[in-house]
């Protein structure tokens, strides 16, 4: 019988394999000054201890306690040690992360960037989300009730989630408009560069 990979396991190949660094020794070194890793590693040591019994629980108690107010108050990041959350977790960059609350399930292979929110909602969805594999979540963004995320799913940036999103599928939030105008003509040179600007932004 072949043994699974733990999940911090799981977690901290990810890391490796994503970052970019041709050297062995640049990659950890890279990947250590990360503090989404840190996070990550925080919320595994509080998932494990949950799941002790009580003669390990208890005296390890408040080492989770204290670090889990140290990735609070330091990385801005907040993952009740209840949440069930599959290997492969990615956090990249930190601060304003809320991944909750303490009943969460999510798969395997989830990207979080900074100012992420999952939470619940109070009415006729009251709940909380169930995420899919590979979900790759954009700054900004938040998934709130008890509404099911599927698999190889992207959320783009800012988007605001409260409805049943399929498998595969790409959410984003409406185009940017602008909403006033500058009162004079811009001047030729002005027209010229924006010309460039938006070329460039096309070839992005």
């Amino acid at each position: 019988m072949i043994k699974r990979p733990s999940r911090l396991k799981e977690d901290l190949l990810r890391y490796y394999r994503m970052e970019e660094s041709p050297k062995r020794w640049a990659r950890l070194f890279n990947i250590w000054r990360m503090p989404g890793l840190y996070g990550v590693i925080t919320y595994r040591f509080g998932n494990w201890m949950r799941r002790r019994g009580k003669w390990i629980r208890y005296p390890l108690m408040p080492i989770n306690l204290y670090l889990q107010h140290r990735m609070r108050a330091k990385w801005g990041i907040e993952i009740p040690d209840t949440a069930d959350i599959g290997g492969g977790l990615v956090i990249l960059h930190h601060g304003g992360i809320f991944i909750g609350p303490w009943n969460l399930v999510a798969g395997k292979n989830l990207t979080v960037h900074h100012e992420v929110t999952i939470g619940l909602t109070y009415g006729l969805k009251n709940g909380s989300p169930i995420l899919g594999d590979n979900v790759t979540i954009a700054p900004g963004a938040k998934i709130l009730g008890r509404i099911r995320v599927g698999n190889n799913v992207k959320i783009g940036p800012n988007a605001v989630v409260t409805s049943d999103i399929p498998d595969a599928a790409v959410v984003h939030m409406n185009p940017v408009r602008i909403v006033q105008f500058p009162k004079e003509p811009a001047s030729t040179d002005t027209q010229h560069k924006t010309k460039v600007s938006e070329k460039a932004y096309e070839k992005y």
